[in-house]
């Protein structure tokens, strides 16, 4: 039996056991909360570098192009960041790859990561079981190197800044997605963090916004190159054929306004009295403008969502801004709406996928840019399959818009510098007007062959004024690169 003074010792050393038992869960407490909950906070701030030590830690997987030219890939860095990114014609891929640096990553890079960096489950697995070892995949992309050069130089050459993409209409894979101007993604590869910011810093000061991917991530009014949804509508409901007469004066009072439509130039469109397909071979606005009074704005935007407009945000992986049919428009604004201007807005992405789906006859593919996923030993991990929308127009109503489309690029069409010698070219021309005091906008869209699609392009250049003229060459170089 303890005696007094036993028990006497015994209080202090019980509130002292008690004391480093609380503090003793209270540790655990923490060191849960902050493992089960605050993990990814802490994880993400940026002064930890673990994380960014480890990402470039190990080989990533490369990017290439479709015919296996690698255009990102890494090469040995130094003690503590192994291995660093290195791009191959860095600025006209950039819309594309994007960039991976110390601080994140932009574009495919960022896109599929997982897969490039070994993360993803799938890739993982794989890895583990064929090499035995984690490992990054390599990613091929559907890029056409020829026809995103032609595209990129031909942006270059205007001096302005815009966007062109291609797709091969039988699958939705992307040939081609080309912004400009663009910049160098190696800026974004050193470790130095000085450097890293002084780059960062005067490409996002910069006022004409090179990290802008314009053929996804910006919209613009489409101008007359929606009139090919205006025909469609019209020609979908039966009461129209290329060969109907339509009203095309030289102006047209818009209702309920004292503003006056006019056509490009102020010209008259023939005799004021053209057929369907000859106002849209000379891309009358006041044939289209009345024809989009006739149909009424729920039918031009019934037809404008069957080819995508006011959809889920689409993601190719790299995420594509909605393009967007207006509501609740008064008869001035429908009129407007019908020749491609009030608050129509498009992506680049969007204005080619209008041909692709003419093209498809009117079978509109999902766009891709991934086309496989492959590891370092060539075991394949996955493939895109191509995914068909629902149908935009009917058969019948694809190839009225093809035999219309032809006509542009013939002799005393709007877009007779897209032509190609042997080559039938189904496009359409677009003039967009964008503030009161800048140029307008020049748009571009087309197909070929017009019998036997294989490639659909869309050219946007800010500023440049009319589509036949500065879009329309930039379109030809792309599809003469593809054919």
């Amino acid at each position: 039996m303890a005696g007094p003074r036993a028990t006497r010792m015994n209080i202090p050393l019980r509130r002292v056991a008690v004391g480093c038992a609380v503090m003793a869960f209270a540790l655990m407490a923490n060191v849960t909360l902050i493992q089960a909950f605050r993990f990814e906070t802490l994880a993400n701030d940026p002064r930890n570098l673990r994380p960014t030590i480890e990402r470039f830690a190990h080989p990533r997987g490369e990017i290439l192009l479709r015919d296996g030219t690698v255009v990102a890939t890494g090469r040995p860095g130094d003690r503590r960041y192994r291995y660093r990114r290195v791009y191959t014609d860095g600025p006209m891929y950039a819309p594309v790859t994007g960039h991976l640096s110390m601080y994140g990553a932009t574009g495919v890079e960022l896109a599929e990561d997982g897969v490039l960096s070994g993360t993803d489950p799938k890739v993982r697995l794989r890895s583990l079981i064929t090499n035995g070892v984690e490992q990054g995949a390599s990613v091929r992309l559907t890029i056409d190197g020829r026809a995103q050069r032609a595209a990129y130089e031909g942006l270059m050459a205007t001096g302005h800044k815009g966007a062109a993409v291609a797709i091969d209409p039988a699958t939705g894979a992307i040939l081609a997605l080309a912004s400009y101007p663009s910049y160098d993604p190696n800026v974004y590869s050193t470790f130095d963090t000085r450097q890293l910011e002084e780059a960062d810093r005067r490409l996002r000061r910069d006022p004409t916004r090179p990290l802008l991917n314009r053929a996804t991530s910006r919209t613009y009014p489409p101008g007359s190159t929606f009139k090919i949804i205006t025909a469609a509508a019209a020609l979908g409901t039966g009461y129209y054929s290329p060969e109907t007469v339509v009203s095309a004066p030289v102006g047209l009072r818009l209702p309920g306004t004292s503003t006056t439509l006019r056509n490009a130039g102020g010209e008259a469109c023939g005799n004021g009295r053209p057929t369907l397909a000859r106002a849209f071979q000379l891309s009358c606005n006041t044939a289209f403008a009345g024809l989009g009074l006739r149909l009424g704005q729920d039918a031009l935007r019934a037809q404008a969502e069957a080819f995508g407009f006011n959809g889920d945000r689409l993601a190719i992986p790299l995420p594509v801004a909605r393009s967007v049919y207006p509501s609740n428009l008064d008869d001035a604004q429908t009129a407007m709406s019908a020749i491609g201007q009030y608050d129509d807005r498009v992506t680049p992405l969007m204005i080619t996928m209008i041909s692709a789906a003419v093209a498809a006859r009117g079978a509109l593919m999902r766009p891709y840019l991934v086309d496989e996923v492959r590891l370092r030993d060539g075991t394949v991990v996955s493939v895109t399959d191509p995914v068909r929308y629902p149908r935009t127009v009917s058969r019948e109503v694809a190839d009225r818009l093809t035999a219309m489309m032809v006509t542009v690029t013939q002799p005393g069409g709007t877009g007779s510098a897209a032509a190609i010698s042997g080559v039938d070219i189904a496009a359409k021309t677009g003039t967009a007007e964008n503030a009161a005091d800048a140029r307008d906008h020049a748009v571009f869209t087309a197909f070929a062959p017009a019998a036997r699609p294989r490639v659909a392009v869309g050219v946007l250049v800010e500023n440049g004024g009319f589509g036949g003229d500065t879009a329309a060459p930039i379109a030809r170089a792309i599809m003469k690169a593809v054919l």
